[in-house]
């Protein structure tokens, strides 16, 4: 019997995001352990920093632990699925482990929704811009794909995207550089972490010997600021 693919959430979650997380954990540890040192207790403007410090990041380290063990958990109930041994438990185990990645998944999201501040998810609109790296032809197509695969996200996700400017290779249909408009609920706390460089390993299209080629593309996200309409009584309120 084949293992279970592992949970989709697992693969969501950006690399870059996932570190920032293990940090903000570490962290939160060390402010706890700086809590209990009888050196710091003495001096009340110290705990009182640490303190206020150790708070704000609590909610992620907590959020981000609740994933941790859980997801911990899902891998041993895949292994038992994998084994296959007793079919009874593997029933059992089955049943679980939609339980358990379904909690997983509501965990990290919190821990990730505890990263942007309430400022933050106001934003309703953000700026992708997009650019070819280094690998040079396949650097562009590499920068297309990116470009479509964002387009079709935000197609799923109900966002409006709108292409500002695009630089298109002629000779090959990639794309040296995008500006792109999204709009819509969350754009702000899930494309957030998209911000760096992005890298893939294939064998190009241009090719023509299969070696495969390293290729990147970075890309820039940037809170659009809301146009806010402001009356002005003139009779009133301008002398």
């Amino acid at each position: 019997m084949s293992s279970p693919a592992p949970a989709l959430f697992l693969h969501a979650i950006p690399d870059r995001a996932l570190a920032r997380l293990a940090a903000i954990d570490a962290e939160e540890r060390e402010l706890a352990r700086a809590l209990e040192d009888p050196a710091v207790l003495v001096d009340h403007k110290k705990v009182r920093e640490l303190s206020i410090k150790r708070s704000a990041l609590a909610p992620v380290a907590s959020a981000f632990r609740a994933h941790e063990s859980l997801r911990k958990e899902a891998e041993g109930l895949r292994a038992i699925i994998a084994a296959n041994e007793d079919k009874e438990l593997v029933e059992l185990a089955k049943g679980d482990l939609s339980r358990v990645e379904t909690k997983a998944a509501a965990a990290i999201q919190a821990a990730l929704s505890s990263l942007v501040t309430s400022e933050d998810r106001s934003v309703g609109s953000v700026m992708l811009e997009l650019r070819a790296g280094t690998g040079g032809d396949e650097a562009a197509l590499w920068c297309r794909d990116l470009l479509e695969m964002y387009q079709k996200y935000a197609a799923k996700r109900g966002w409006t995207f709108e292409a500002l400017e695009t630089s298109i290779e002629a000779a090959t249909g990639g794309v040296r550089a995008a500006v792109v408009g999204v709009k819509g609920e969350g754009v702000w706390s899930e494309l957030a972490f998209e911000a760096g460089v992005h890298s893939v390993k294939r064998v190009p299209a241009t090719e023509a010997q299969g070696r495969i080629h390293t290729s990147t593309a970075t890309v820039a996200v940037l809170p659009e600021p809301e146009n806010i309409d402001v009356k002005i009584d003139w009779a009133s309120e301008v002398e």
